[in-house]
């Protein structure tokens, strides 16, 4: 067994951001075990397994790993949330490469598959669709994959593996297909929970086209957050594609069963409409964004149109009250001169005076309602 030492100079600098809060985990910060709970509750399940029956159930991690089965049986452990101490135990006894360590650490980790000698290492992110907060829960998972065991890191609550385990243990033969198979129910039950996402995001995105067009002024944040969200979902599905044909490149290498290739090729299909619906959701989603944008100018035009119309004919009421006003104000105008009753004014004593001061109040009432009339103000 390859002596397994605990890194010193990578670890430390890069648990130094485990509590760090990134947007799209849902997993968040793995926090460290209280003292007053025992390590051991980490340990979701664990089995010892031969020819498709369980016939050990391990209660703890050290009985689990002293329990580890020889070449016709498998080890089944699921950690949730494990100490530091545990994963590094359970690297010395399944010979687990440091760096795959170092990743179920660290966690929030791109989904990957990676080989070291006889083991598989296999991030995944899994999904949910919560109905009551209508919004995608992204959840992390790490199989660490040998030829006598399984090894299971869940930094989340999803996905729900005692479901897979009960699926397996209810199908002998295709448990006894070994830890290859485990993988495969595995990464079937990841991609199979894709599905309620899928619709949940489909059922989103049509009450969005709803909103677009019944003129929601909130609707734009709306596309861009769920935008977010199906680009974080393409990163959680998108890397299956290439994980299912590094499984698929490696059949004849590594004799891989036949009835269990027919199943990965199932998950490939699967995980290649889901792909391909979360591609036309983006597309989708941009093409939504840029119609809302449209509308959105085009109400904005219309507003404007009607302010202008609106200035116009304020501006013309204005215009036809200045001219009245002006029309008006020249008889006051003479009236009040002729009004101040002083002794000693022009044509005060004359006889025609009063009919000349009507007459000129009607002429330049007159002149003045004829230009205004021509400008277009009357």
């Amino acid at each position: 067994m390859r002596e397994f030492r605990q890194p010193r100079s990578i670890l430390p600098r890069r648990s130094a951001g485990l509590g760090e809060s990134r947007p799209g985990h849902s997993g968040g910060p793995r926090p460290s075990p209280s003292p007053d709970i025992a390590v051991e509750s980490t340990v979701v399940d664990s089995g010892v397994y031969r020819d498709g029956a369980r016939i050990a159930s391990p209660s703890t991690l050290a009985e689990a790993l002293s329990c580890v089965p020889d070449e016709q049986s498998m080890a089944w452990i699921g950690l949730y949330r494990p100490d530091d101490a545990q994963l590094y135990d359970a690297a010395k006894h399944f010979d687990l490469h440091e760096l795959a360590v170092e990743d179920a650490i660290v966690a929030h980790q791109r989904p990957k598959l990676e080989r070291y000698g006889e083991t598989l290492f296999v991030v995944l992110r899994a999904a949910r669709y919560r109905d009551e907060t209508e919004r995608v829960e992204f959840g992390e998972l790490h199989v660490f994959c040998g030829p006598s065991f399984i090894l299971t890191v869940r930094h989340s609550e999803s996905p729900d593996l005692s479901a897979v385990r009960h699926r397996m243990e209810n199908d002998p033969e295709l448990l006894k297909l070994g830890t290859e198979a485990v993988l495969y129910a595995i990464l079937d039950a990841v991609v199979d929970g894709y599905a309620p996402v899928v619709a949940g995001l489909q059922n989103d995105i049509d009450e969005i086209e709803t909103e677009v067009f019944s003129g929601d002024p909130g609707v734009s944040r709306r596309i861009y957050e769920l935008t977010r969200e199906v680009i974080e979902f393409q990163r959680a599905s998108r890397p299956l594609l290439g994980m299912l044909r590094g499984l698929s490149a490696g059949f004849d290498k590594y004799h891989t069963d036949e009835e269990l290739q027919r199943y990965l090729r199932d998950v490939t299909d699967h995980a290649t409409t889901v792909v391909e619906q979360a591609d036309g959701f983006r597309q989708l989603l941009g093409n939504i964004l840029t119609v809302n944008a449209t509308l959105v100018s085009q109400n904005q035009n219309e507003e404007m149109r009607n302010l202008t119309r609106a200035s116009y004919t304020q501006n013309e009421e204005i215009k036809k009250v200045s001219a009245w006003a002006a029309i008006l104000f020249a008889p006051t105008l003479i009236g009040t001169v002729y009004g101040m009753n002083f002794d000693e004014m022009p044509e005060l004593h004359w006889h025609l005076g009063y009919p000349f001061a009507l007459s000129m109040m009607v002429l330049t009432c007159g002149t003045l309602y004829t230009v205004f009339k021509r400008r277009g103000w009357l």
